[in-house]
């Protein structure tokens, strides 16, 4: 499961936002926002890799997001 409070915290951080961010990894808003508001169940590993170099996490920030228990 994704943890989806830590993952939008970092888009906070970053100083985008779901638009934003769904634009530079190249999908729709409303797909983003729906993979956000189905725990990021959704979300593929490539989506995941794009926001993680999107948001520059670092391999535990990506790890702590995409892999939460």
């Amino acid at each position: 499961m994704v943890n989806i409070n830590m993952l939008k915290g970092k888009i906070v951080e970053r100083g985008m936002n779901v638009t934003k961010l769904a634009s530079e990894i190249g999908i729709d808003r409303s797909s983003l926002y729906r993979k956000i508001n189905e725990n990021g169940k959704t979300i593929t590993i490539e989506e995941a890799e794009n926001i993680k170099n999107i948001l520059q996490l670092t391999a535990d920030e990506a790890t702590s997001i995409f892999f939460a228990e």
